[in-house]
């Protein structure tokens, strides 16, 4: 277990020590989807969702999450965030939604698990006010397609 940056060397977890690291621009997206029937689609394109603004909602509920990953996650670091933007589009070809994420931060450590948060937070949300229509809803695929910064550099 020695290899875990988490973990020490008496198996114990802690929080790793990134003081000693330059602060560097970062950059984390990362997606997801979720799966849902062709009329649960249709009932969010015409407005007729029970409980409202569905995407604006559950994009918004994405934000807030990545601003409180280190709340949510044993040992991440609280960290600020330059942005935050998380977009969710319909794709017919599913059907369902299409969910993404971006996180900036200046910092000495990156801002991958905020990028996560906001992803998995939105799709929680989608499912939470379309449970009601639809309970054949699936959540997947959620993971970091692309990072930037820090010592490990760029990755996509």
């Amino acid at each position: 277990m020695s290899g875990l940056s988490h973990v020490g060397g008496d198996g114990r977890a802690r929080m790793v020590d990134v003081g000693d690291k330059p602060v560097t621009a970062r950059t984390a997206r990362a997606e997801g989807v979720l799966t849902c029937a062709a009329e649960t689609l249709a009932i969010v394109a015409e407005g007729r969702a029970p409980k409202g603004a569905v995407i604006a909602t559950a994009e918004l509920a994405g934000i807030m999450a990545a601003k409180r990953t280190a709340e949510l996650i044993p040992l991440c670091h609280p960290l600020s965030q330059s942005k935050v933007a998380v977009t969710i589009a319909a794709d017919a070809a599913l059907p369902g939604f299409r969910l993404a994420a971006e996180v900036r931060t200046s910092g000495q450590t990156g801002v991958e698990m905020e990028a996560l948060t906001a992803v998995s937070v939105a799709a929680l949300t989608l499912f939470d006010m379309l449970k009601a229509v639809d309970r054949t809803m699936v959540i997947g695929g959620i993971e970091v397609v692309a990072k930037s910064g820090g010592q490990s550099g760029d990755w996509a």
